[in-house]
């Protein structure tokens, strides 16, 4: 079996528990991924297990084309590598669905986050801004001051300052499997994910124990 699967963001629900509350949830469909390829230490150097997902364009690269057709397989869209678990062993062209996963259990979820373009500080850092008033005048939403004037006499790296947004790799983690639907490829999961609808995800075993808090993301 496979630590995590590749998946697709649908969007967000809720679901009443038996108490009465109301639990937000990400609803993720998971594969099918069918196996590509399998690495061993031996040949590859390490142990992996290559998965595709979702149907490709009608346009792929040669080496693209040849990779698939060297082990007999149709294009798709995506590849990944995950790590195989247990002693399941899995071969090429196996397809691996939702069924992976159980309801209770805690996943993390990486994934794309939405590309807000070329912001300013306010938004992309969260700053305060400046005064509105006593004599404050077209830099209410400047960063202030970026550097000393006479030494350094140089913006130090890493200032935060106005820039792409956003259309970056992100990971929560821990987050709880509400509901398995193997009939649809579904598992919903609670909390949100990064990303917009329709966006590529990555559904993962978790890699650590739930933070000593007792909170529930």
């Amino acid at each position: 079996m496979l630590n995590g699967l590749l998946g697709k963001k649908l969007g967000m629900t809720q679901v009443f528990e038996k108490d009465g509350s109301v639990v937000p949830c990400t609803v993720i469909e998971v594969g099918p991924c069918r196996t590509v390829q399998v690495k061993t230490s031996a040949r590859d150097g390490y142990e992996a297990v290559q998965v595709s997902f979702l149907p490709t364009r009608k346009r792929i690269s040669k080496p693209l084309r040849g990779h698939f057709s060297k082990h007999n397989a149709e294009p798709t869209r995506y590849l990944h590598e995950f790590r195989p678990t247990g002693e399941k062993a899995i071969a090429v062209g196996d397809v691996l669905t939702v069924e992976i996963f159980t309801e209770g259990e805690r996943v993390d979820v990486v994934g794309t986050t939405k590309g807000r373009g070329f912001t300013g500080v306010i938004k992309r850092y969260g700053f305060a801004g400046n005064r509105s008033s006593h004599g404050a005048h077209e830099t209410f939403r400047g960063p202030g001051s970026v550097g000393s004037a006479a030494h350094p006499s140089h913006t130090p790296k890493g200032k935060r300052l106005a820039g792409h947004h956003g259309v970056a790799r992100r990971t929560v983690q821990n987050l709880v499997v509400v509901r398995v639907d193997k009939d649809r490829n579904l598992l919903l999961v609670r909390g949100a994910i990064p990303g917009s609808r329709g966006g590529l995800v990555e559904v993962q075993k978790r890699l650590k124990p739930p933070s000593e808090t007792g909170k529930t993301p």
